[in-house]
């Protein structure tokens, strides 16, 4: 069992010695999907784009490009500890992101309002803030539940 629990730290990137590093991967991916869907403001409007509706421009290479670096997202989820629920929602971000999105004009268009990566990294962080607060009120609700000195009968 705490063989198990090792492997799934170790496997989610939680290990209890690398906290900077589990953050610098979260914000390295936030940074990512800034890049690929927000980068750039349209002048004039209040719209952006990034990178993915961009190179999404150049007809079939554009659009598998931006997935597969859509996907290196999925998969660092993934190692950060995503439930399958989850990793399965950005699989259907990403995989509308690129159907949709290999449609000449209407899946450019589509590209700039639809903004998988921010979706994705979205979800990452709340599953991540989530699991954060379950883990504080597991040991605040542990430290009220035992007795103290006062509360001992004698």
């Amino acid at each position: 069992m705490a063989a198990r629990q090792r492997h799934d730290q170790h496997a989610a990137g939680a290990s209890p010695d690398q906290p900077k590093a589990h953050h610098r991967r979260v914000e390295r991916l936030r940074q990512l999907a800034y890049l690929l869907d927000d980068r750039f403001r349209i002048p004039g409007t209040k719209y952006r784009i990034g990178l993915d509706g961009l190179v999404g421009l150049v007809p079939g290479v554009g659009d598998a490009v931006t997935t597969l670096i859509s996907l290196y997202i999925v998969l660092e989820a993934r190692r950060l500890g995503l439930p399958v629920s989850k990793l399965g929602r950005m699989g259907l971000n990403v995989g509308l992101d690129a159907v949709l999105g290999a449609v000449p004009l209407v899946g450019d268009l589509f590209d700039v309002a639809w903004k998988a990566n921010r979706r994705n990294v979205a979800l990452l962080l709340d599953h991540l803030e989530a699991d954060r607060r379950t883990r504080h009120a597991g040991r605040h609700e542990r430290v009220e539940s035992e007795p103290g000195p006062s509360s001992r009968k004698l």
